[in-house]
């Protein structure tokens, strides 16, 4: 892993989700960063801002204070720019933070801000699909319920339609029950490097994919049980395809599709986040 040392100048980027779901979180974030580097904060009104911020990053190295959106957002946009390669990417998470966490990136302000400071880089196993989306995490086949999140509030008195638009916009909502059904017995065919693993006539519970280590994906299938309970199917591989009629999945944090086939591909070590030292 390759560490960093606490002169290097920063670039802030705070997503207005943030700023408006914990503004404490976020004054704090920022005043530890800014005490311990060269900072540029950079505070975006929308994913076109936030994209442009981010594409001219320059030589300072980016770090995301947002929920997980925003850093799968962040590490989508610096794939399709292909400039992965040369970027290490850190976090401060504010907000969802699922994700950011299960990556090793520290839950609280304080402390995720001091790893970006004192922290290392950790080049991390990419899920990357046919239409160029990416996965950080796992994904999930059907997707999960979702259960419903409380409103953000915004003060009607702000002065700022825009911003009370966006902040409607970005707020976790519950999926509509006709966009999203709940999950159920599909019939899919999942093949991994070519093998077929599960084919269409067998009804299967649930699929997950998630990357592993050595540029392997790990693949879990769980059949339809029928009486006793059905064993899991796991193996690996670098390349997965999944075909049936019109399924949804989950990818970290968004459920994507219908889609009919999808295939998902690992690149070892695409992205570099920085996490605690001793990680």
């Amino acid at each position: 892993m390759a560490t960093f040392a606490t002169s290097e100048q920063l670039l802030v980027i705070i997503d207005p989700a943030a700023r408006q779901t914990d503004g404490e979180s976020v004054r704090i974030a920022k005043d530890v960063l800014s005490a311990g580097a060269a900072a540029k904060v950079c505070l975006p009104e929308g994913p076109e801002e936030f994209a442009r911020a981010l594409g001219r990053r320059g030589s300072r190295r980016p770090v995301v204070v947002g929920d997980d959106r925003a850093l799968v957002r962040a590490v989508t946009l610096l794939h399709r720019a292909r400039e992965l390669d040369g970027c290490a990417l850190s976090v401060v998470p504010v907000g969802g933070t699922g994700l950011a966490e299960s990556l090793g990136v520290p839950g609280g302000a304080v402390a995720a801000a001091r790893a970006v400071l004192d922290g290392a880089e950790r080049r991390l196993d990419l899920l990357v699909d046919d239409s160029d989306g990416v996965v950080l995490s796992g994904l999930g086949i059907p997707p999960e319920p979702v259960r419903a999140a409380a409103a953000v509030p915004v003060a009607a008195a702000s002065g700022r339609p825009w911003y009370r638009s966006l902040a409607r916009t970005l707020a976790p909502r519950p999926p509509r029950l006709s966009a999203v059904p709940a999950p159920g017995p599909s019939r899919l065919r999942v093949e991994v490097d070519g093998r077929t693993v599960v084919d269409l006539g067998q009804p299967v519970e649930a699929v997950s994919v998630a990357p592993g280590t050595g540029g392997l994906a790990r693949v879990e299938v769980r059949p339809l049980s029928v009486g006793a309970e059905a064993t899991a199917l796991r193996t690996s591989g670098r390349t997965v395809t999944v075909t049936g009629a019109d399924f949804r999945y989950r990818a970290d944090a968004a459920v994507s599709g219908p889609v009919r086939r999808r295939t998902w591909r690992v690149v070892e070590g695409a992205w570099g986040l920085t996490l605690p030292a001793a990680s």
